[in-house]
């Protein structure tokens, strides 16, 4: 059997709020995954470090904040310098659609905004880490 799908959760900045993220926490463990919380206020070279130090297949950060656009190029920036390149990244929570894109670009590998439904964000990681493959 395989190994279950590893995420790690993480709120990066002063966003205090974290309903949200817990919500997709639970729906993620109750289908089968490992999930690691790494709770608030963190920056983005400690959720890149302990992404790498629990050796995860996806690295989902939570934003309500407006801050995507500084967060995820710090993240990649980090991520490079780690030779962690292989790691998926995904963003969740409130942004604007201009910046959808523009992350994507950036490489973030899905964008699942605040309304996307419990389920559709599982299916969709486990799409993700089948596209990718084994590391």
């Amino acid at each position: 059997m395989a190994s279950p799908i590893r995420i790690l959760l993480a709120k990066v900045g002063l966003d205090g709020h974290d309903r949200g993220v817990k919500v997709v926490a639970r729906a993620l463990r109750d289908a089968g995954m490992d999930v690691i919380y790494s709770g608030l206020h963190r920056t983005p070279d400690e959720v890149v470090t302990a992404a790498i130090q629990e050796d995860v297949d996806v690295l989902g950060v939570s934003l309500l904040s407006g801050v995507q656009m500084t967060v995820f190029p710090k993240i990649f920036a980090r991520l490079k310098q780690e030779g962690a390149n292989d790691m998926i990244v995904v963003a969740g929570g409130v942004m604007p659609d201009e910046d959808v894109v523009a992350l994507k670009k950036m490489g973030v590998s899905e964008v699942l905004l605040q309304d996307t439904p419990p389920e559709k964000i599982v299916s969709r990681l486990r799409e993700l880490v089948a596209q990718r493959g084994a590391r």
